[in-house]
């Protein structure tokens, strides 16, 4: 009685487990050999790759394309010495029992042999299988491309994460996958295939491989300007990149420098022609647009060399936290300033070296025209006072396309000359003197540097701890 409870009970312990096992097994998996240029493969890549992947969920297929793929057409001629297949193309191999070589064949006879299989494991190129789960897939030779259910995997350097690659393959991308790995998002390009080419909707890259899919993208509106994902990462709005480009710019928009100078430049007018307050206003908009034109010049300069460079792996993967150090520091050097305050520190304000130069330049302006093509000049001079916050806000914009970038830093700019705008309509309205702005500038320029310290030193920590 008792091995008759034993035997019941192990049996309703199989029974359980059943699923589970199949479950993990019950991907198709089959390798097909195709060649971009070969007439007979045009008939066969869209029904292989396109059709049977969508109508077969449980059907991966890893292909090596042989023509355009030098290293692939080497996996060919070892696959045929194990196997015994033949040199002929298209080919798909399901075991060494089971293959199927040429257009027709492959036509009439593909779907019938998936139909009977319930499971199939991956033939590897040495003679043995393994099922999907099992799969090394950073071990496969070439530069094979894995397709599945509207999603392909891509192979374009050695290396990877397998069992994200594995992951991606069998379940799609989701932010929970992604959740702490290091991605990039990029531009899904289209995957030739003999006779045509296939799009996709979506695509991100991740170390030595490429994954492209179709359907709904992350739910991450940056454009990937965080080349790691956090576990709230997917569901960061755009508010979120918001908040980094209006704190950065707020932190510049109130850097004294700024202010000293174009105060400088309104007192200069006052003085050639103290009567004539409409060019006050004239020369200070003219003054305000003219930094506006070269600061969005300069942000795009600044983009553009930060593309550059992540073009270096290893500099693009750590760009973001870099950036966070990098505010942090700039955080505490507005921090110092106003605890142990000296006027003219590098990274923080004008140089006193610089400042008779640009007194100099200033006084000469006479004319609204003038005040542009002064302000054109001038910014050369101010950048050593404010280019730190714009070097953070031009590393993370950089992860956007060039042209995209250019809303955010329209943005930018806005907020950075928002002072200038006040402070010239203020004293053309007549409600405060040149003289009372300059000098209420210099009684709080502490306090200044202490809510620009504030703010970037926030920012970086978020940045960093991957808050934002």
């Amino acid at each position: 009685m008792k091995r008759t409870s034993v035997f019941i009970l192990a049996l309703l312990v199989m029974a359980a487990l059943a699923p589970l096992v199949t479950a993990q097994d019950d991907k198709i998996c089959a390798v097909y050999f195709t060649g971009v240029g070969c007439p007979h493969c045009a008939k066969t890549d869209p029904v292989v790759l396109e059709e049977l992947v969508d109508k077969y969920e449980n059907l991966v297929v890893i292909e090596y394309e042989i023509y355009q793929e030098r290293e692939n057409a080497q996996v060919f001629y070892d696959y045929d010495s194990v196997y015994g297949c033949g040199l002929g193309i298209p080919l798909i191999i399901f075991d060494r029992n089971n293959s199927i070589r040429g257009d027709t064949p492959i036509l009439q006879n593909v779907e019938k042999t998936i139909d009977n299989l319930s499971w199939n494991p991956c033939s590897l190129v040495n003679g043995s299988s393994a099922a999907l789960g099992e799969l090394d897939v950073t071990s496969l030779p070439g530069k094979p491309k894995i397709w599945t259910n509207s999603r392909v995997l891509i192979k374009t350097d050695e290396g990877g994460d397998n069992e994200l690659l594995k992951s991606l393959v069998k379940e799609g991308v989701s932010c929970h996958l992604l959740e702490n790995k290091r991605y990039e998002t990029i531009d899904a390009q289209p995957v030739p295939l003999s006779g045509r080419n296939l799009k996709f909707d979506n695509a991100i890259k991740v170390a030595g491989w490429v994954f492209q899919w179709n359907g709904p993208g992350l739910n991450y509106s940056e454009g990937g300007i965080n080349w790691t994902a956090t576990p709230s990462g997917c569901h960061k709005k755009t508010e979120f990149a918001l908040a980094k480009i209006v704190s950065l710019a707020a932190v510049d928009a109130v850097n004294p420098c700024a202010l000293a100078v174009l105060t400088l430049m309104l007192i200069a007018i006052l003085t050639y022609n103290p009567k004539k307050k409409k060019n006050v206003l004239l020369a200070g908009l003219a003054f305000t647009l003219s930094v506006f034109i070269m600061y969005l010049f300069y942000g795009l300069v600044i983009i553009r060399f930060f593309q550059v460079i992540q073009t270096l792996t290893a500099i693009r993967l750590w760009l973001y936290k870099i950036l966070g150090v990098v505010a942090i520091l700039l955080g505490l050097l507005n921090l110092r300033d106003f605890f142990h305050y000296k006027p003219g520190r590098l990274g923080t304000e004008m140089p006193i070296a610089l400042r008779p130069k640009v007194k100099k330049i200033i006084s000469g302006i006479t004319s609204p025209k003038g005040a542009f093509v002064v302000g054109l000049f001038v910014t050369v001079f101010l950048l050593p006072c404010t280019i730190g916050p714009y070097v953070i806000a031009g590393g993370i914009l950089s992860a956007l396309e060039l042209m995209k970038t250019i809303p955010w830093l329209l943005l930018y700019n806005a907020i950075f000359v928002l002072p200038m705008l006040a402070i010239t309509l203020v004293v053309y309205a007549g409600i405060k003197k040149v003289e009372d702005v300059s000098g209420w500038k210099d009684r709080n320029i502490r306090y200044l540097h202490l809510v620009a310290g504030l703010i970037i030193i926030c920012l970086g920590i978020a940045m960093l701890m991957g808050w934002v």
